[in-house]
């Protein structure tokens, strides 16, 4: 069909809608355009599907013949048929058709060397020189020609063979966080500044993220030999609509990548089977198949167009966006539900703690008053046994008080003593009496006066008995000490005059 020949008029308004959008896309002449959508029957993702992956045999024309050589309830098995046999549906399959993506944690390439015997070593020394000379052969050709090793892997597509680099430029091992700052350094130096957000860690961390936040891991490789490199970085990678789409936090997209020329993403590679470079790979978590599994949900190899490149990466998570929101509140649920029987824990444990310093408040206090009471039980046994012991000691003491001395007796001392009572008493003692006597004399005055005959009575046992009341002297003002050794005459002379004052309990102690 000439571009002459074609009437845009004869076209529905959603037939030059999508003539519209896949000429855009493909920049394919309109002679050459509508007859792929006619035969995409108006599908725009199949047309372009078909213009950048090739196109098979025309699935319209034999779905057609099928029809009309077959009855009518077969329809729908031959309508599933045309769709099946097209590139996009294809795409579509395997896309559906999900595979393990493993968590990759880099191992050193050749890190242990193997010595061979001596013996060995003499016999292949002729094979080892043979290599020495054909490997260097080879690199002074691909360095003479170096166009040639690229148009080879541009024709076969293969992934490069070549010992993957591991080290930094003084010979020291990388772990894949200073691999990853590398890369990014290294690409911002050669493609300039740009906004994509790489991960700044290594693939097995990024992994474990995209694993533990839900959200969808997008895997560039990229090989700095390949032909498409520089042109799938520039026109598609750093492309504005591949930068909003990846940087939308709305898509929750962890961007991590690597040239293959570093170990861990050589690794990666070989893990997600990559064939042809450029690759990006998106990596999901997929509660469908287990409970911590991470599958490759898409491919994207070679070069591709930016719009293309975002419509795959949109299918991609759009078809599994909301198996990720159902895991994602799942997750919610199961963290609240930790979270409230937490909450209840914490709160059993505090209302067990309350009753337990409750119960231990209450025995202390059962224990404290028991322990008072005890105290008082027992100072009142004390107190009583000390008012008998005192009542018993005076008792005793009285009986031994000399009676006062007749008229002849010479030598007495006549003392005039104030009772606290405000009674005074005048009595003589014999001038040679100790001043206990005069204190032993105050403390049985109620005994002596009284007018019954004291029984007999015994000291107490071990009771030392304290007078609670000291002897005054009124001028001068001194202290008869009940310890000293003056006599009363020696101290008062033939007579005088005391005052009885009580002694305070502090004084007592002290």
């Amino acid at each position: 069909m000439a571009s002459s020949e074609i009437d845009l008029a004869q076209l529905s308004e959603s037939q030059q809608s999508a003539l519209g959008t896949y000429t855009s896309v493909t920049n394919q002449e309109l002679s050459a355009a509508v007859p792929v959508l006619q035969r995409s029957q108006w599908n725009v993702q199949i047309a372009i599907a078909k213009f950048f992956d090739g196109e098979a045999p025309d699935p319209v024309e034999e779905a057609r013949a099928s029809l009309a050589s077959s009855p009518g309830p077969t329809q729908s098995s031959h309508r599933e048929t045309l769709l099946s046999s097209s590139p996009r549906f294809r795409g579509q399959i395997r896309g559906s058709q999900r595979s393990p993506a493993p968590r990759i944690v880099p191992q050193p390439v050749n890190q242990n060397t193997y010595k061979a015997p001596f013996i060995l070593s003499l016999l292949l020394t002729p094979f080892n020189v043979l290599y020495r000379l054909l490997s260097g052969s080879l690199r002074l050709f691909s360095y003479l020609f170096p166009f040639l090793p690229r148009i080879a892997r541009s024709t076969f597509g293969r992934v490069s063979q070549e010992r993957p680099r591991q080290s930094s430029a003084d010979g020291r091992l990388l772990n894949p966080r200073d691999t990853a700052e590398r890369f990014a350094r290294e690409f911002e130096d050669e493609y300039g500044p740009h906004s994509l957000q790489f991960s700044r860690s290594g693939y097995a961390q990024a992994y474990d993220l995209a694993k533990k936040d839900l959200k969808f891991l997008l895997v560039i490789l990229i090989s700095p030999e390949h032909v498409d490199n520089s042109n799938f970085v520039r026109n598609t990678l750093l492309s504005r609509e591949v930068v909003d789409y990846v940087n939308d936090p709305q898509h929750n997209i962890v961007l991590w990548a690597g040239s293959v020329q570093n170990s861990e993403a050589y690794q990666v590679s070989s893990a997600l089977n990559c064939t042809k470079f450029p690759f990006a790979a998106i990596i999901a978590h997929t509660p469908q198949d287990s409970s911590a599994s991470m599958s490759t949900i898409a491919r994207i190899s070679g070069l591709v167009p930016s719009t293309v490149f975002v419509s795959r990466l949109q299918a991609a998570i759009d078809q599994h966006s909301a198996t990720l929101q159902q895991a994602r509140a799942a997750r919610n649920q199961q963290e609240a539900t930790r979270s409230l029987r937490e909450e209840q824990n914490s709160a059993y444990e505090r209302s067990l703690a309350q009753d337990r310093e409750r119960a231990r408040q209450r025995r202390e206090a059962e224990e404290g008053k028991l322990r008072a009471e005890r105290e008082e039980m027992l100072r009142k046994e004390a107190t009583q046994l000390n008012a008998h012991n005192v009542e018993q000691w005076r008792k005793w003491r009285a009986q031994s008080i000399p009676k006062e001395p007749g008229l002849d007796v010479k030598e007495v001392t006549r003392v005039s003593m104030r009772l606290t009572s405000g009674e005074r008493i005048v009595r003589k003692f014999a001038a040679d009496s100790v001043i206990e006597e005069l204190y032993a004399f105050v403390e049985c005055y109620d005994i002596l006066q009284s007018n019954e005959d004291p029984s007999p009575a015994e000291k107490p046992e071990n009771y030392q008995h304290s007078y609670g009341f000291r002897l005054l002297s009124p001028m001068p003002r001194s202290v008869l000490g009940v310890g000293d050794s003056e006599t009363v005459g020696s101290r008062i002379g033939r007579s005088g005059n005391l005052l009885v004052e009580l002694i305070d309990d502090e004084e007592g102690d002290a």
